[in-house]
């Protein structure tokens, strides 16, 4: 049993009113208290010590009498006194003094009760802060927690928010009809409704770190978990989150969506940041009686006497599954209290080359250079920026100041040859991780983080070793990470680093600084190390918590690892590790691409992993075009990684497609019907007027003819163009419904939709760009021409259709007639073969 139990009654408190703020009203103690914005209002009920949101539109999701609870531990001495150490507080809010002010925050104005309560039976003091903005459609509250006791406590956990039962088998049998008496809302533990009546309930789950599962799944279906136990388990699950393996009971971390297919409503609850607290979620979808229970970890940090902590701001959202933007407010919201930069925005994603998945540890400084002067011949070609060494070039992993073989003369010259090309030079590091074998791990074992045995703590099983963590409350130790990264930048010359592993300062253990939860301990490493390399260095961050990175990283991976595989393999076998979604394959490193693309160009811009384009590897052609359309059309960076000296032209070409970087996300229209989206939306717009980029991915294991509603693609039924990216078909859709046939097993049709207008010529697309029309930069249509304008870089090789409303007496491009091939109903295509610029004529 993961969540936790409230006694049905609740003891009834004392309750006084006192002044705090400047702008302050004052209420009668016994009545409720009200918050009222524009789009929420809220109930707080100091007597039951339950507080109730209700949406202002009619039908809109609703929360009664949650509640709150904090459970500690007292020192051993304290079983003398009291005959226990384990102690539940909050479930009354007794000597309780409540003020409701105004104030402001980065979120606005806030309307705002502020309740004050205590002491406990251990004199620990309770305040709660619960605020709505006026602006956004957010309820906001958190918990400060004061010991003005003689003895320190530690903290377990800290629920924040508890609304519904999480029935046990032998207490509330499945519902059914012979346990209709059982069908009755059990008393005392509040409710919970995505809407208000009985629906099609799922959850979207956010997984803890980078390649941890992220998508939505329904009633019927099984949390994602992991077989792997204790070799994987430490680095894709947060220890304080419960794996659970109950069909439709799923549990999250930072934030999740309750929601309700059917009726197409639901409810976002999570945490505004991770700078004090992992923050968990757990939920039952069961359409009689969902709850929810939202808490931060309390990580058994002691809290001494004198001291407080204070949790980091709850956020509720009321969820329109079916908005454009569903999760926007939330994630703005996020971005705000972490004072992400205002130009992430605008920041270009990178576009590179990356070592790992050509050559893995296998490197030296002569392939470097070797594929560097490849990476330098088509820097313009391909748009590249980026040349990043990867994993192999340090003798051990931690032993950050010493090489391998391959690098006689470390990794500095190298850097020095990348800018002379013009790319800028990233380096990976690892420094929060140490491999069994290194030195320092021999020379430094103060360092490590260990548990409650005095034993280093597993950090996971990579590089065929288990692997240790570095303890960041350790002065010494977080120095030393610094070091590495100010060495790697100042003295190595490296402008973008990649930081991996970095979930490792967050693994459970004794801190040397037992005050520290394991997100501070975490958020103070990220900080070290942003301020060691300096504000204008890039930084990735990759296997690790996303919220304790928001603010910090330049990009952040938001996916498992890409693999020359379609499903987890490792040693050869396969089938075994099907179930695996956070090890490296394509389909995993799709999964979380397509589902975390929303917090592209918010908290970060997203890192969706390296597109593989040689034929050499075990990916069908389908599959590297899947890889290729999910990174093009959810707009993060693009970095390839073979050998590009032995990559053929048409391998070279495909990747050429998708550049320059479209650079918008697109919007997924089925998130919350599936665990993996089918349909991906995008809306583009130049000069040869707006379109719309729709993605339709075949997960299915075989071929496969798709067929969807212009409706269900958010589109009016009219009559409209329909040009497929990888195939070049092309349709007239007249009835309202697309179809494609055909789609390879894990295939993806890409095609672009016009609206036909009579007696108007339009560009219906190209195999020149992804887009199959950013390509075109001027379209100038008159009674007696049509001009147009291509532009790509470098040398351009190719076909354009357009719709031509009469045929054409001739096509000049360049000065030079070109043959045309008519496809019947009024469309042509044209074959176009131009450096960088194509001036085109039609006549």
């Amino acid at each position: 049993m993961t969540a936790l139990s409230r006694p049905p009654s609740a003891v009834k408190s004392g309750i006084t009113l006192q002044p705090h703020h400047a702008i302050c009203t004052t209420h009668h103690a016994i009545m409720p208290l009200t918050l009222t914005s524009p789009h929420l209002h809220f109930t707080l009920n100091p007597q039951a010590a339950t507080w109730s949101l209700h949406g202002t539109q009619l039908n809109a999701p609703f929360i009664e009498d949650a509640w709150m609870q904090v459970n500690y531990q007292t020192p051993i001495s304290a079983l003398l006194r009291s005959g226990r150490r384990k102690h539940i507080s909050l479930q009354t809010w007794p000597k309780a003094q409540i003020n409701h002010s105004v104030t402001f925050s980065p979120h606005g104005e806030l309307q705002q009760i502020t309740l004050e309560s205590g002491p406990d039976a251990n004199r620990l003091f309770y305040k709660i802060e619960f605020a709505l903005p006026q602006e956004h459609p957010l309820f906001l509250w958190r918990l400060t927690i004061e010991n003005r006791g003689q003895s320190p406590v530690q903290m377990d956990r800290i629920t924040l928010m508890q609304a519904g039962f999480f029935p046990k088998r032998k207490l509330l049998p499945e519902p059914g009809p012979l346990s209709a008496k059982y069908r009755r809302k059990p008393i005392g533990y509040g409710a919970i409704r995505p809407h208000p009546d009985p629906g099609k309930l799922a959850f979207f789950t956010n997984g803890w770190q980078s390649w941890s599962f992220t998508g939505t799944l329904g009633t019927d279906e099984w949390p994602v978990g992991t077989s792997l136990g204790f070799m994987a388990a430490p680095m894709w699950f947060n220890q304080g989150t419960p794996r659970l393996r109950k069909r439709g009971r799923f549990a999250s971390d930072m934030f999740g969506v309750l929601g309700d297919r059917l009726h197409r409503s639901g409810i976002l609850a999570g945490f505004l940041s991770q700078k004090q607290h992992f923050g968990s979620l757990e939920v039952t979808t069961d359409p009689i009686y969902p709850a929810l229970a939202l808490w931060a970890n309390g990580d058994q940090a002691r809290l001494e006497p004198g001291a407080q902590i204070s949790t980091d701001w709850a956020a509720l959202q009321f969820v329109n599954l079916d908005d454009p933007e569903p999760l926007a407010p939330y994630l703005d919201a996020v971005a705000r209290e972490n004072r992400v930069q205002p130009s992430i925005p605008s920041h270009q994603p990178s576009v590179g080359w990356c070592s790992w998945y050509q050559f893995y540890q296998d490197i030296s400084a002569e392939k470097m250079r070797a594929n560097l002067q490849s990476a330098a011949s088509l820097k313009n070609e391909l748009h590249l920026n980026l040349f990043q060494i990867d994993d192999g070039f340090q003798a051990q992993i931690g032993d950050w100041f010493n090489f391998s073989s391959g690098f006689p003369q470390g990794v500095a010259p190298l850097s020095s040859a990348i800018r002379e090309t013009g790319l800028n030079p990233g380096l990976w590091l690892a420094p929060f991780i140490v491999h069994s074998k290194s030195k320092l791990r021999r020379t430094q074992r103060k360092w490590l983080l260990r548990n409650r045995f005095g034993v280093p703590v597993n950090a996971g099983f990579v590089w065929n070793n288990f692997n240790k963590a570095l303890d960041l409350t350790h002065p010494e130790a977080l120095a030393y990470t610094q070091e590495v990264v100010r060495t790697a930048v100042h003295e190595w010359g490296y402008s973008f680093l990649k930081l991996d592993f970095l979930f490792a300062a967050a693994l459970p253990g004794r801190h040397r600084d037992r005050s520290q939860t394991r997100a501070q301990a975490l958020r103070r490493g990220l900080e070290a190390l942003r301020e060691a390399a300096g504000p204008e260095v890039h930084l990735l961050g990759c296997g690790v918590p996303l919220g304790s990175g928001i603010g910090i990283f330049d990009s952040m991976r938001i996916g498992a690892d890409v693999d020359g595989t379609w499903l987890p393999t490792w040693k050869g076998l396969r089938g075994l590790f099907k179930e695996e979604y956070a090890m490296p394959s394509a389909r995993n490193a799709l999964q979380n691409t397509l589902t975390r693309a929303p917090l592209h160009r918010r908290w970060w811009l997203n890192d969706p992993d390296c597109l593989l384009v040689r034929p050499e590897s075990n990916l069908t052609l389908a599959e590297v075009q899947t890889l290729a359309s999910a990174i093009a059309l959810t707009g993060g960076s693009l970095l390839l990684s073979d050998d590009l000296p032995a990559l053929p032209d048409n391998r070279l070409r495909l990747a050429s497609q998708l550049l320059p970087l479209i650079g918008k996300r697109g919007r997924l229209l089925d998130w919350f019907e599936a665990a993996t989206p089918h349909l991906l939306r995008l809306d583009l717009e130049n000069a040869t007027g707006a379109w719309y980029l729709v993605a339709l991915f075949n997960w299915a294991d075989q071929v496969m003819d798709i067929s969807v509603p212009l409706e269900k693609l958010g589109l009016s039924a009219v009559d409209t163009f329909a040009r497929e990216f990888w195939r070049g078909s092309l349709s007239r859709v007249t009835d309202g419904l697309l179809t494609l046939k055909n789609i390879p097993a894990h295939g993806v049709g890409v095609v672009a939709l016009r609206p036909a207008t009579p007696g108007k010529a339009a560009y219906l697309g190209s195999d020149l760009h992804i887009s199959q029309g950013l390509e075109v930069i001027q379209w100038l249509e008159s009674p007696e021409n049509l001009r147009l304008r291509l532009e790509r870089p470098g040398k351009a090789q190719g076909v354009i259709d357009l719709y031509l409303p009469r045929p054409p007496s001739r096509v000049v491009i360049q000065h030079k007639n070109i043959d045309f091939e008519p496809l019947g109903e009024g469309i042509y295509r044209i074959p176009v073969d131009f450096e960088r610029v194509a001036e085109i004529e039609i006549i």
